[in-house]
């Protein structure tokens, strides 16, 4: 996929740019400016993107807001379904929002995360080798993944990685607590059908413990700052964010 112009060329721009970031931190990080660099253009990146995380929160609370009366919808033509999509349709028209106003959003920033999680894991960027992957932090490349180090024996690197999958980990805990289980829980209350395995599916942010095992450290350290960046960001705009 990172082969095509088009994503090739956006992730030889991240990759500049990410670059650019090691070579003003170098002075004061030293070697470890690279994954500072890494942390600090997804910290850049969500930042930039912040409006749509906006959005998304602001379309939450419509739905909220509508779940008394989605409730009353599916009572009243729960044996009508083309009735009960009709007036739906009508009760998210009314409150100026559409169902689909929280997935479009999410949908828009994909490409963009794809495009810089790339420039963590690809071999080759901006139309040479990809020479971040060769800095270190504790000592471990950039490049290796968790792997590489229990190949290599003991050494910092097993401290680097236990310190990485412990934020991640805390990270993946604080979502299912704080965003998925009550989100899962509104969707219950509004009257919303719940798919047979729901609450075991509430642990999926605990996958990204597992990618960020194998992936390369660099790719890692995006998954991390991502990861706690959602959480964060999330709770401080539930507060803030009218409906």
């Amino acid at each position: 996929m990172y082969m095509l112009p088009p994503i090739a060329a956006a992730v030889g721009v991240a990759y500049t740019a990410v670059t650019a970031l090691t070579g003003v931190l170098s002075p004061v990080a030293g070697p470890a400016a690279a994954a500072l660099a890494v942390i600090a253009l997804t910290g850049l990146v969500r930042l930039a993107l912040m409006p749509l995380s906006v959005s998304q929160v602001r379309a939450e609370k419509t739905r909220a807001r509508l779940a008394p009366r989605m409730r009353e919808l599916q009572r009243r033509h729960r044996k009508d379904p083309q009735r009960l999509v009709t007036e739906q349709r009508k009760a998210y028209a009314d409150e100026g929002a559409s169902p689909l106003a929280g997935c479009l959003p999410a949908l828009a920033q994909l490409p963009v995360f794809a495009v810089l999680y790339g420039v963590f894991v690809s071999p080759a960027a901006g139309g040479g080798g990809n020479e971040l992957l060769g800095h270190t932090l504790g000592g471990v490349p950039l490049g290796s993944a968790l792997g590489d180090v229990i190949a290599g024996g003991a050494g910092s690197g097993w401290a680097v990685f236990a310190v990485l999958l412990g934020v991640v980990a805390a990270a993946a805990w604080a979502s299912r607590r704080w965003l998925t289980l009550p989100a899962m829980d509104a969707a219950a209350e509004s009257g919303s059908p719940t798919l047979p395995g729901a609450r075991m599916m509430s642990f999926l942010p605990f996958a990204t413990v597992a990618a960020a095992a194998f992936v390369p450290l660099a790719a890692g350290l995006y998954l991390a700052t991502t990861t706690v960046w959602t959480v964060a960001e999330r709770l401080v705009l539930r507060r803030l964010v009218s409906g």
